[in-house]
């Protein structure tokens, strides 16, 4: 192996632009660029301010974020594809920070995160994802999927007066004592942009079936409100600036500001009692424990989505350098009002299959959103609420990967649909940070189980190699299989400690044995000792030099008559015979 290939690669900034410069970026490329830009932009739209309104705050966060985190990402990250804004999967942690520690809280969690996630990079974690079983991250997106359709269902059926909080069950309870109060023109609404999102891209069409549906409901809820509510005297169908209003220098307004996003400090905006927050090393603390749910999550689900691109376009992405793009993306976006961000993947791959050959289609995604805040702001305030949930279920659907879950659970061996199903209760009735916690610690109980059902240790007679033919009978040879560690080490060493009385030599054959940690030390211990005083000799064969160093610095060192090392069984049969005729 050179010199080169044995130094770990140096972690870089915009290593991601520089992947797509090396390859030759031309005027052609930079134009397929800015149509895929285009198409992201008019996707994340809408996207953004749903899922902002999901996890408990105004639209306009959600559109800073796809704005500032989307650009600063894209230059700064690792990967030449991924499109990063707020995702679906974050509802569910954020939601309950938001209804604890209000939108201040919330960035102030963020940039928490973000220091995580740089951390994460520079101590070269990049790999992860390749830690976290399959079950656990499909149980606790299901999860997360049926939480986010959960909140959706007051804006949905027009449930007025219906404050949901961070308890699913006591969701449930509070949505099903309201359902009589259902308002049928704002379930009319949400029905009507539900079948334009399920029938719009079967026409194959360019434009985004969201963006369509969103613009139909907007238009028929106008007519509604204007010709048809007020001559019947029915409540107006509710809209994105009936909810919302805002206050920036001086001006206020109703739905989304049309200003860009400006600097403001996270620590100054009002908490969940709408006093403003208190920045000091308690809240610190309390906001610890979230702010490392939002940095595991979103550099498990930035990290999936660069192995997706890769797979769909033959690349190969930095994963230290993505979790740096990150970190920076979610210190800067709250300075300017936007919540958490990570990559997405419907986005991302909306940007692959739109022709994008760099980050610059992600850069001109965020710009497209600028413009959209600057210019059809008002326009924006027109959007129903049931729309909006609409769009929402249909994330959450899409989500969930019901087909992959349900076919996991019949085909999935019985310890991976035990794992999937715990995460995904989990995750529903409690939170993600707990699921992913039990589901990974249960994965690993298993994975020691299957492991220390491999190790084994057995007799193996005499005639079952040719150079231990002629032993005398007064030498055992045990065939010791697998790795010796804390979960097999004691099963399989314990059965060598009972040798009959005529035994004078025991040949520990260890070729097959890959790995000891310092439990199978102890055990190998006691075991020696155990033969010292039966007056027992012990050799072992086949140990690495680096299992054997080990073993010496734990005192298992060769002595004249009663212990050795050997590299291979002749060598271990003439040191066995040479003890017997001492």
């Amino acid at each position: 192996m050179s010199q080169q290939q044995q130094r770990p690669s140096r972690i870089q900034l915009f290593s991601g632009l520089r992947a797509a410069w090396a390859t030759g970026y031309s005027l052609p490329d930079l134009r397929k660029d800015i149509l895929a830009g285009l198409t992201i932009g008019t996707v994340a739209l809408p996207l953004s301010m749903a899922l902002a309104i999901a996890t408990g705050v105004p639209p306009q966060h959600g559109l800073y974020t796809a704005i500032i985190a989307g650009a600063i990402i894209a230059l700064t990250g690792g990967s030449r594809f991924n499109v990063s804004g707020p995702t679906a999967a974050f509802v569910v942690i954020l939601f309950p920070i938001v209804q604890q520690y209000g939108l201040g809280g919330l960035l102030i969690a963020t940039m928490m995160a973000g220091v995580i996630l740089i951390v994460m990079g520079l101590t070269r974690m990049g790999k992860l994802i390749q830690f976290v079983p399959y079950p656990v991250i499909l149980g606790f997106t299901a999860g997360i999927a049926v939480v986010i359709a959960t909140l959706q269902i007051p804006d949905f059926f027009g449930l007025t007066n219906l404050k949901l909080g961070e308890h699913f069950t006591a969701n449930i309870s509070e949505i099903f004592s309201a359902l009589p109060q259902v308002n049928p023109i704002e379930l009319g609404i949400g029905l009507f942009t539900l079948l334009i999102m399920l029938i719009w891209p079967k026409l194959n069409t360019p434009i985004p079936a969201p963006l369509v549906g969103l613009v139909s409901a907007a238009f028929l809820a106008y007519l509604l409100n204007h010709y048809f509510v007020a001559g019947w005297n029915l409540s107006t169908i509710e809209t994105i600036a009936s909810r919302f209003t805002w206050q920036a220098d001086g001006q206020s307004g109703y739905g989304i500001p049309p200003i860009p996003p400006t600097f403001l400090a996270p620590w100054n905006l009002p908490g969940a009692n709408g006093q403003p927050l208190q920045l000091n090393f308690s809240l610190i603390r309390e906001l610890s424990g979230p702010a490392f749910a939002i940095a595991i999550l979103g550099a498990i689900e930035s990290l999936l989505c660069a192995v997706v691109a890769d797979g769909l376009t033959k690349t190969k992405h930095d994963a230290n350098g993505e979790l740096i793009g990150q970190g920076l993306g979610n210190i800067v976006a709250p300075l300017f009002g936007g919540i958490t961000a990570t990559a997405a993947l419907a986005r991302t791959a909306t940007n692959i299959r739109s022709g994008a050959r760099s980050p610059i289609a992600a850069i001109i995604h965020s710009l497209v959103v600028l413009l959209a805040v600057i210019a059809l702001a008002g326009i924006l305030g027109f959007v129903p609420m049931a729309a909006l949930a609409a769009l929402l279920f249909i994330i959450a659907w899409n989500m969930s990967e019901s087909r992959h879950f349900l076919r996991t659970v019949r085909t999935a061996p019985k310890d991976d649909v035990t794992i999937l199903l715990v995460c995904f209760g989990l995750t529903v009735i409690f939170d993600m940070v707990l699921a992913v916690a039990v589901g990974i610690g249960l994965a690993g109980a298993l994975f020691i189980r299957r492991m220390a059902h491999l190790t084994q240790s057995q007799a193996q007679g005499r005639d079952a190699n040719p150079a231990t033919k002629d032993l005398p009978d007064s030498v055992i040879i045990y065939d010791v299989n697998g790795p010796l560690f804390f979960g097999a080490a004691e099963k399989a060493l314990t059965a060598l400690q009972r040798v009959d009385s005529h035994i004078q030599t025991v040949i520990l054959d260890m070729y097959d044995v890959p790995s000891i940690d310092g439990t199978a030390i102890v055990a190998l211990q006691s075991l020696v000792a155990e033969m010292h005083r039966q007056q027992v000799g012990v050799i072992f064969v086949g140990l690495s030099a680096q299992m054997q160093v080990k073993l010496n610095r734990a005192g298992i060192v060769k002595h004249v008559g009663t212990l050795s090392f050997c590299r291979h069984l002749s060598h271990a049969r003439n040191v066995a015979i040479r003890w017997q005729q001492a």
